[in-house]
Parts: C-alpha cells; sequence; structure tokens
C-alpha cells in the first residue's frame, strides 16, 4: 500500500508565519503611503476636536460640585483637588485674614528675613498652624491629600491680589542652608483658591514640560498664562506641586508665578511643607 506524503508541522507554522509577516508588512506599506498622500492622518492631543471633548467632561464635573482630582502635570508634579475646600471655609479663611493683611514679602536668602520686592505685589499675613477647629479640620485633609504630616506643614498663608497686582515666576525651594534650618527644604507646596477670578489670577508653570494649550480651559486664559502650563482659579480647589522630585533633587520644572488680576480680586491660602517637623 503506498504512502501519501505529510507536511511536518513545523513546516505549516514556518509558513503561516511568513504567511502573516507578509501581511503586516503591506499594510504597514499601504498605510505609510495614505498618510504620505494626505487621505489618512493620526490624530494628537492638540486635535481641536478632543480639545472640545475633554472640555465638555472638565464642564459637567465642575457643575456637579464633586470632589474629584485631576493630574495637571508630570514635570512637575503638579494636582488639582477639585472643591478641596467649601464655601464657608474659604470665606472663613478670608474674613480671619482681612484685618491683618499686609503687603507681602519675599525672604532674602543671605538673611532670611522678609523684605519687600516688586516681584510680589500682593498682600498677605499668616495664620497659626491649627489656629481653630476649621484650619485643624483644612490641615488635616492637606496631610492627607500629600501624605506629609501636618507638624511638617507652615503656618497657612492667606493672600489677596487686586486688580494688576502678581506673583513673578520663582521656586519655592531654597537655595541656601539658613532657610533650611527650621524643617529641611521645601518639598510641596498646596494652593487653594478662596474665590473666583472673573480675568486673569491664573497660576502658571513657564519651566513646565507639556503640552500648555491642551488644558480644557485654554481659551478662558490671559495672555500671561499662555506662557506656560496654566490653571484658572477656581474657589475650593487645591493646587499641589512638588518642588522637590522622588529621588529627593530639586525639581526646576516647578518654577511657577501668579499672573495679574485683570478682573475681579483674587484670595488664595498657601501652605508650604517641609522634609521635616517644621516647628512654629
Amino acid at each position: 500500500m503506498a504512502k501519501g506524503k505529510h507536511t511536518h508541522p513545523r513546516s505549516q507554522v514556518k509558513k503561516l508565519s511568513t504567511l502573516i509577516l507578509l501581511t503586516l508588512f503591506m499594510l504597514t506599506l499601504v498605510i505609510i503611503v495614505l498618510l504620505a498622500l494626505g487621505i489618512l492622518y493620526l490624530p494628537n492631543t492638540t486635535d481641536d476636536s478632543l480639545i472640545t471633548d475633554r472640555r465638555k467632561i472638565y464642564e459637567s464635573l465642575a457643575e456637579k460640585k464633586e470632589q474629584w482630582t485631576e493630574i495637571l502635570s508630570w514635570e512637575p508634579r503638579a494636582f488639582v483637588y477639585h472643591n478641596f475646600l467649601s464655601k464657608e471655609e474659604c470665606e472663613h479663611l478670608i474674613n480671619l485674614a482681612k484685618p491683618f493683611l499686609a503687603k507681602s514679602s519675599v525672604v532674602d536668602s543671605k538673611t532670611g528675613k522678609s523684605t519687600e520686592s516688586r516681584v510680589r505685589t500682593s498682600s498677605g499675613m499668616f495664620l497659626k498652624r491649627g489656629k481653630d477647629k476649621i484650619i485643624q479640620n483644612i490641615e488635616r485633609r492637606i496631610a492627607d491629600f500629600t501624605f506629609i504630616p501636618v507638624e511638617n506643614g507652615e503656618g497657612l498663608q492667606v493672600l489677596h491680589y487686586g486688580v494688576g497686582e502678581k506673583y513673578e515666576p520663582h521656586y519655592d525651594y531654597f537655595l541656601d542652608e539658613f532657610n533650611t534650618k527650621n524643617g529641611g527644604q521645601r518639598v510641596a507646596t498646596v494652593l487653594m483658591y478662596l474665590s473666583d477670578v472673573e480675568e486673569g489670577g491664573e497660576t502658571v508653570f513657564p519651566a513646565a514640560k507639556a503640552n500648555f494649550s491642551s488644558v480644557p480651559w485654554w481659551n478662558d486664559l490671559s495672555e500671561c498664562a499662555r506662557k506656560g502650563l496654566s490653571l484658572k482659579p477656581k474657589m475650593g480647589d487645591a493646587l499641589l506641586f512638588w518642588s522637590m522630585r522622588p529621588d529627593a533633587t530639586l525639581d526646576a520644572s516647578s518654577l511657577h508665578g501668579g499672573c495679574p488680576v485683570i478682573v475681579g480680586n483674587k484670595w488664595s491660602s498657601t501652605k508650604w511643607m517641609h522634609l521635616e517637623e517644621y516647628k512654629v
């Protein structure tokens, strides 16, 4: 009885693999030709329709007044906690600060003393850490948000910016030993917006490594804010950004500033946090 010819299984697998690779190669070639002719295109994050869709989602979430977090950037590491503070908490901080507001100053890197400067034209004051139950509750929530102990934070600073007032781009970390004696280096900042601002007053990160125009609120930004990655002030929102990278090196991309207020008033509260306990 004559024996039939049998194809070895390995030979069949090899032929099938060759056929698949040839098909993929031809498909890739066709796609490249279509892209070159402009018949086919690849979407990107700056596409107007994608930005519009993202804006609709953002506005929908904002209307619900629910608490939710958003990644703003990875360089620097910056995150927005929407509706972090209630309206009542915002008003409480403003009312505590109003009678004691004084022209804002900056820290002299050589002496550690506060000095007036043209780069910062707001008014502000400090609230003692743990001053009352409302502040204690806010500070505990900040600790939960950042995973940094309450005792590592400075007292809340409340700031007011009128029309034309601003804070030029700067770093929150220190480059001298004097200012790091108490608590070590500043590792992170939580900036809480206590009011809406009709126009201007945005927080801008000019050295951020990101597509500045990809944010859903791009069309609402002032000229100053379009020079970097920016966030519009919204009552109750909290912006957390890190001045140090996970490897404990200083992050130059954390350069940030407050754009001039064009219409309205801006109220905010800042909490600086250190590597170690900050004694008050």
